[in-house]
C-alpha cells in the first residue's frame, strides 16, 4: 500500500524555522513530482509548493516564496519542506502529496504546525 507519512510539525515561535519530512513507503516516488499543501482551521486546503522528480525545478505559492524551500532525497524516498521566517498565518496542517498523471493521487495524513506570535 502506498503511504506518505509527514513528520516534523510542532509549535514554533514567529520568526523561527521548522523542517518537515515526508517519507514514502510501499512505492517509490522518485519518478513523481511531489507537492506540499496546507490547511488552516476554517479554510480550504491550499497549495504551498512542489518539486519535480529530479529535484531541479521547484514552484512556490506567493505566500511562502522566499521563506520556504522544498528538497528531496530520492534514495531515501523522502521530500522535505524547510520553513523559515515563520508567521502566525502559517499555522496549519501540512500535507505532502504525490503527483500522478493528472492529479495529486496519494496524500499523507498531515502534520500540525503552530506558529505563536
Amino acid at each position: 500500500q502506498v503511504q506518505l507519512v509527514e513528520s516534523g510539525g510542532g509549535l514554533v515561535q514567529a520568526g523561527g524555522s521548522r523542517r518537515l519530512s515526508c517519507v514514502a513507503s510501499g512505492v517509490t516516488i522518485r519518478s513523481n513530482t511531489m507537492g506540499w499543501f496546507r490547511q488552516a482551521p476554517g479554510k480550504e486546503r491550499e497549495y504551498v509548493g512542489s518539486i519535480d522528480w529530479i529535484g531541479v525545478n521547484t514552484d512556490y505559492a506567493d505566500s511562502v516564496k522566499g521563506r520556504f524551500s522544498i528538497s528531496r532525497d530520492n534514495a531515501k524516498n523522502t521530500v522535505y519542506l524547510q520553513m523559515n521566517s515563520l508567521k502566525p498565518e502559517d499555522t496549519a496542517v501540512y500535507f505532502c502529496a504525490r503527483r500522478g498523471v493528472n492529479e495529486y493521487d496519494v496524500w499523507g495524513q498531515g502534520t500540525q504546525v503552530t506558529v505563536s506570535s
